[in-house]
This record gives C-alpha cells, sequence and structure tokens, in this order.
C-alpha cells in the first residue's frame, strides 16, 4: 500500500466519524473487548480472587487485549491487501476496509449524539428523561440531578472524553501512519483497547483495585502526551493561552487523574466555567476538585462550543500532519 493510501485512510475514517459515526446496528469492536475482559474478570473473581494473583491476571488481560487487538486488526488489514494483490491490484477494498476500522476508533459523533440526546430533554423541560439518558453515559447518580447538575455532568464527559475517546487515538494513528508496515489502524485500536480496560477495570476501589492496576497506569502513560497536546491546542484556540495554561496548573494538578483533570480543566477555562465539585456514585458522595473560575453558567452552548473545540483540535491536528506529510513526500 502506497504511504498515500495512509493518508487517504486517515481522511476517510475523519469523514466516516463525522457524517455516521458509529451504527447501532454494527458490532462494534469495543463490544468484543468488552466481552473479553467481562468474562476474563469474571473467572479469576470467581475462583483466584487473591490481590497478588489479581495482580498478576491484570498483566496478562492487558496484553491480550491490547496486544491481541493490535494484531487481530493488523492480520485484517495484511489479509485485506494480500487478496487485494491477488486478485485485483485495486486498492479500493483495502481503503475502505481500513477506514471503516479506523473510524470506528474515533468516537467524535458518539460523543456528540450522547451530549445532544440529554441537551434535547433539556431543551424540551423534560428532566426526568434527560436524568434517565444522562445514566446511559455516566457513572455516576443522576436520580435527582437538578438541570445545572446534569449540565455540569454532560460538559465533564465531553471534555474528559474529548482526550481518550478522539485525540488520543487520533495521535496514534497518525504515528502509525508513518511507520513502515505498521499502519493507523493497529496502533489505533492498541490505544482503544487500553482505553476501554481502563474504562472498564481501571478503578481503585474494589473488585477492580488489583486487576485494573497494570491497564490504568498504561493508559495513564499513552494518554499523557496526546493530552497535553490537546491542552496546548485548547488554549491556543481560546485566544487566552496563557490564562488557560495557569489555570490549569493551578488547578488540574490536584486531580488524582494525570490526564482527565488536564483535559477537563483546559475545556473549563477556555470556556470561563468551573467543573468539578460533588458527586454521588452508587449512594456514595465524592468530591472532586474544582476545576476553572465561575465565569459564567454551564448552558446547552457552552456545551456546543466544547463540542466545537474538540473538532477543531482534531481538524488542526490532522490538518498539519497532512499538510507536512504531503510536502515531506514531495520533497523526497
Amino acid at each position: 500500500m502506497t504511504d498515500f493510501n495512509s493518508l487517504i485512510i486517515l481522511l476517510i475514517a475523519a469523514g466516516l466519524d463525522y457524517l455516521i459515526g458509529d451504527p447501532q446496528s454494527w458490532l462494534h469492536p469495543v463490544q468484543v473487548m468488552g466481552w473479553v475482559i467481562t468474562h476474563y474478570t469474571q473467572i479469576f473473581f470467581k475462583y483466584l480472587n487473591q490481590p497478588r494473583i489479581l495482580r498478576v491476571a491484570g498483566i496478562f488481560l492487558t496484553l491480550i487485549v491490547v496486544l491481541g487487538s493490535a494484531l487481530t486488526t493488523g492480520l485484517i488489514r495484511y489479509g485485506v491487501q494480500v487478496l487485494v494483490v491477488e486478485f485485483s491490484g485495486n486498492a479500493i477494498l483495502s481503503i475502505a476496509v481500513e477506514s471503516i476500522l479506523l473510524a470506528s476508533c474515533f468516537a467524535g459523533r458518539s460523543l456528540r449524539d450522547a451530549a445532544e440526546d440529554v441537551l434535547y430533554w433539556i431543551d424540551q423541560g423534560d428532566l426526568v428523561t434527560a436524568r434517565q439518558r444522562l445514566s446511559c453515559y455516566v457513572g455516576r447518580d443522576t436520580e435527582t440531578l437538578s438541570e445545572s447538575e446534569i449540565l455540569r455532568a454532560v460538559l465533564e464527559t465531553v471534555t474528559e472524553n474529548a482526550t481518550d475517546g478522539v485525540m488520543a487515538p487520533l495521535f496514534y494513528a497518525l504515528i502509525g501512519a508513518v511507520l513502515p508496515g505498521i499502519g493507523s489502524v493497529p496502533l489505533a485500536f492498541a490505544y482503544k483497547a487500553t482505553s476501554t480496560l481502563d474504562s472498564m477495570v481501571g478503578y481503585r476501589e474494589a473488585p477492580y483495585k488489583d486487576m485494573g492496576w497494570f491497564s490504568a497506569k498504561l493508559d495513564d502513560v499513552l494518554t499523557w502526551l496526546p493530552c497535553r497536546l490537546t491542552v496546548i491546542t485548547i488554549a491556543i484556540l481560546s485566544g487566552k493561552p496563557k490564562y488557560v495554561l495557569n489555570i490549569c496548573q493551578r488547578d488540574a494538578i490536584f486531580d488524582p487523574s494525570p490526564n482527565a483533570g488536564w483535559s477537563e480543566c483546559a475545556y473549563a477555562a477556555a470556556l470561563g466555567v468551573q467543573l468539578g465539585g460533588e458527586n454521588s456514585y452508587r449512594g456514595v458522595i465524592k468530591h472532586k476538585p474544582l476545576l476553572g473560575d465561575p465565569q459564567q453558567p454551564i448552558t446547552s452552548t457552552t456545551i456546543e462550543h466544547a463540542l466545537q473545540l474538540t473538532r477543531s483540535c482534531f481538524l488542526i491536528e490532522l490538518g498539519l500532519f497532512t499538510v507536512g506529510f504531503v510536502l515531506w513526500h514531495l520533497g523526497n
């Protein structure tokens, strides 16, 4: 496959995610990852539920899911390319398959659809349905949330997942595109698998504390650089980069996550709102550090601006890569 086909795949995948997203009737790769993770953990929780064993099992779980995802998609990529060479000599089929696979790693459309799903019911004045819909997307208790708390929950979800759901998969897809013989799909899937593991088992509380420690650490490491690049881009787009970065250095350091807090804080500072505070999880109250200054309340418009910021970050990173990619190959 030519180098320029790799760029075409990236551009088509980005377009597919923006226009279509993840069709609900299709089996999503994350569902397969989730099935493996669930059944693996159930076996160990039932028969070998000891801290030391679970910690070792967590390492193997991470290796199985992350490497398995990369190898499986790599084999699919290779198999399709072989078929193309053997039978048609036309790369269209290979490009189509890889583009669809890569598009499933980007969650830009999914984030937008989830946010708009909840915002629709708020605009209709139906907070009961808004709470019910919100519960599909967040882990916190939603039954008694006020309108302002629902809006904060939506914005926190949008801004936290902007990095691990959109920008980080793109970052690794871009790296894969320039690595000979690798391609965007295997690296993007490896990151997606790490992120999925972190969301399912990467908790500091029982029963996942021991099983999920390794995948949580790996996710922290892999997300660190894409997160900082996203923070810097948001700071520049805000028109007040010094202020945004200062607020992040002031507030994000207190968040227990080395990445989520920075992502949320950058958006909060850029939008002039405050995130964090008190949340309830299964009846247990938890306090998250306050991020940003409450210059204005969170509204539906605020969330739309956050989604646009994410889209702009995505397009800027993809655009800069495209320009650099073309100039490099034209110069060689």
